[in-house]
């Protein structure tokens, strides 16, 4: 499912707000936004923001004070320094939180955060290091090298599987965003080779080298995702049984129909063959190809078939 650009923005302000706040004279502007590794336009951008986030009753008092002066960035703390009342639930749930952004690489481990959520952590008698945080599977020196190379704007070579195609390919691409979602780790780029805006799951990148050449970031903010399909790719309406609807919570889909009983009729689109032989091989007797391009509809049973041909030939 795709997500906002405003997500990532706010998981970066979550960071941002009290590691400034915690300098009284403030951060130079170039310091932040290399820490955090954003142009100044948008770090300016993200501080207009802030200064629009208040609690009630919205009283000039209770926004938060953040500006540029001699070019640095001050956040005053006013009501940051304000004990909170919490119940025991919420304190769990924000401590879980934190320590996701501190499980984040190039996180300050030492940092004002950290120490805040040990403190919360002291309050209600758990051990953060306890909780169990995975943002994914991913070989850290991969992160890293992806990490350097979007901070730097510099090219990077990949080896890369592609699931749909299920096939291996090198590709130069230049790297916009690294991030985590739903315990994958993605690195969003544009692939010289395909001419656009691709997706790659990290765990699927089998080698990477960072190139000389440098590439210069699209402007704005890119919006984060899992899937992207393109308005041309064909499409597929299965009838999925309860056990598989899944599906619609996972696959973006143009239209969904409830058909009583806990099967719903699902309309998706289809960016690979292979990718649609596997779905319907996994789902089984819980799916039933209905409506689609041509050659779709039976791609679930030949690729039964073959699988089965290969089981008796061993």
């Amino acid at each position: 499912m795709s997500r906002p650009g405003a997500s990532e923005r706010v998981r970066r302000l979550l960071s941002l707000v009290p590691w400034v706040a915690s300098h009284p004279a403030g951060v130079p502007v170039d310091e932040v936004c290399e820490r955090f590794q954003i142009p100044r336009r948008v770090l300016l951008a993200d501080l207009d923001t802030l200064m629009m986030v208040g609690l009630p009753p919205y009283t000039p008092d209770t926004f938060v004070d953040a500006w540029v002066e001699d070019d640095r960035v001050v956040i005053t703390p006013q009501w940051f320094d304000r004990p909170l009342r919490l119940t025991p639930e919420q304190a769990l749930a924000l401590v879980a939180s934190g320590t996701s952004l501190l499980a984040v690489p190039g996180a300050d481990p030492d940092g004002p955060l950290a120490r805040g959520l040990a403190k919360l952590a002291a309050a209600i008698d758990v051990d953060p290091t306890a909780l169990d945080v995975d943002l994914g599977r991913a070989d850290p020196a991969l992160l890293e090298l992806l990490l350097t190379a979007r901070r730097q704007h510099r090219a990077v070579e990949l080896d890369y599987y592609a699931y749909g195609r299920d096939e291996r390919s090198h590709r130069v691409v230049e790297p916009w965003q690294v991030y985590a979602d739903q315990g994958q780790w993605y690195l969003q780029a544009h692939c010289r080779h395909a001419g656009g805006e691709r997706l790659f799951r990290v765990d699927r990148i089998h080698d990477a080298v960072l190139l000389p050449d440098r590439f210069e970031p699209p402007a704005g903010e890119a919006t984060l995702g899992v899937f992207h399909p393109d308005a041309d790719d064909p499409t597929v309406t299965l009838e999925l049984g309860p056990g598989a609807r899944w599906v619609i919570e996972q696959y973006p889909c143009d239209a969904v129909e409830e058909l009583g009983g806990g099967r719903v009729r699902a309309t998706l689109r289809v960016t690979a063959p292979a990718w649609l032989e596997r779905l319907l091989v996994r789902l089984g007797p819980q799916a039933r190809v209905v409506d689609g391009a041509p050659g779709l509809a039976g791609l679930g049973r030949t690729a039964a078939e073959r699988i089965l041909a290969r089981y008796r030939a061993g």
